[in-house]
């Protein structure tokens, strides 16, 4: 199918009421937990698209455009709002976190068995083993704070164990940095892959960002600022991915590309029959902001489409869903990695000396300043083991021991980080 193609239904509306941005919340003791994950991923993609109409109408002195622009930001505004709605006011913080990270998980696994280039799918497959030891840290501390198995939020899709340590994700900046995509002639999916993943971790950045300032105690700000300095560096590691030549709106009509595949994607995977309905009448809406965006690429630079995206038959449709297998698999064999500059490598041929040791000791010294590790020690000390969910011992013998938390793995030897 190709969206370009196509017209929006004339029942279809660019801009919508109250009541239509009150739609009744899920359930959050039944509702599928990738309908939830659904709503996180789509309330991201939506606030990327808002944040980028911004800063095109910041950087465009023609107020006719940005009328134009400022037209589709408040309708993008609107599904916005309407997705947060769809949230409960039942389910807390803690409880949607555990969305946000196996979104991440299963998200980031199922772009890397789909692209088709390497440099993306290394990507995908290195920030991965983070995202899944993040489901971890939070999942412990859910049962911590509240009591909560996680499995039960994940509904057995997506395990819950250690990956690559968290004390072994902070890296220096300079090493989050890769080389855009193959721009000269970038398949689809890997477009679209770049787009939708560099939008959803900025989401979970901003999220874990605004949760610890109204966290209410002091081991969960920590945690939660810790972690959402990684996923800092996952969004300028993803970001880095983007084809740095397109125009501003050359840029506007791959967003709006992106939206209309993800939402149609939704409708065709969703297993909620109101909730289809929902994706429906958003993907709808989007595809008047794809064509208002196709108009005034061909008003202003005279361009065409094709230009821009030269095979817009969608593919496939993104699908939440089980990769328990997909991970252990990159977590077998890539745990050790670290990044370096735009590579990714055994830290084991990191320089002693170079940017990866200079960052770990001027951030995690001391070492029990490190909150994902110190989360998984008090919960070990309370309970005399981890919480975990495996359907198998964890492909990496070092991090079976649920009496102890591995903080070497990924890292360079304590004596080495010592005299850096």
């Amino acid at each position: 199918m190709n969206p370009f193609d196509m017209m929006p239904e004339k029942k279809a509306e660019l801009i919508i009421n109250w009541e239509r941005m009150w739609p009744e919340p899920y359930d959050k003791h039944a509702v599928d937990p990738y309908t939830r994950t659904r709503v996180i991923l789509m309330n991201g993609t939506e606030f990327e698209q808002v944040w980028f109409g911004h800063q095109f109408s910041r950087n465009t002195a023609d107020n006719e455009l940005r009328r134009q622009i400022a037209l589709i930001r408040r309708s993008e505004q609107q599904q916005q709002k309407l997705l947060t709605h769809l949230k409960p006011d039942d389910e807390n913080a803690l409880e949607h976190t555990i969305g946000y990270e196996q979104l991440a998980v299963d998200l980031t696994a199922h772009l890397a068995k789909r692209v088709t280039d390497m440099n993306v799918k290394a990507a995908l497959d290195f920030a991965l083993l983070e995202d899944f030891d993040h489901l971890y840290r939070y999942s412990d501390y859910l049962d911590m704070q509240n009591g909560e198995k996680a499995e039960d939020l994940v509904g057995g899709y997506t395990e819950i164990m250690p990956g690559r340590p968290t004390i072994a994700h902070h890296r220096h900046p300079y090493d989050s940095v890769r080389c855009p995509m193959n721009c000269a002639n970038p398949a689809t999916i890997d477009v679209l892959a770049t787009n939708v993943i560099t939008a959803a971790e900025q989401q979970t950045m901003n999220y874990y960002m605004n949760t610890a300032a109204l966290w209410p105690n002091e081991l969960g700000r920590r945690l939660y600022q810790e972690i959402g300095m990684v996923e800092e560096q996952h969004v300028t590691q993803y970001g880095s991915l983007l084809n740095p030549s397109l125009s501003w709106l050359e840029n506007l009509l791959v967003h709006q590309y992106v939206e209309c595949w993800l939402y149609w994607s939704c409708m065709e995977t969703e297993t909620d029959a109101r909730f289809k309905k929902i994706w429906s009448f958003l993907f709808e809406q989007e595809l008047m902001h794809l064509h208002c965006a196709q108009d005034l690429l061909r008003n202003y630079e005279g361009k065409e489409y094709q230009q821009v995206i030269p095979d817009a038959e969608f593919p496939a449709p993104l699908t939440l869903e089980s990769n328990i297998e997909y991970v252990r698999d990159i977590l077998g064999s890539t745990v050790n990695n670290t990044a370096q500059r735009e590579s990714y490598v055994d830290v084991s041929c990191v320089p002693d000396h170079g940017t990866f040791a200079d960052y770990q000791n001027q951030v995690n010294i001391p070492k029990e300043n490190e909150m994902g590790h110190a989360v998984i020690e008090k919960y070990i000390r309370q309970n005399g083991q981890d919480y975990r969910y495996e359907t198998a011992p964890n492909p990496v013998p070092e991090l079976r021991d649920r009496t102890q938390d591995n903080t070497q793995l990924g890292r360079l030897p304590e004596k080495v980080l010592q005299h850096a």
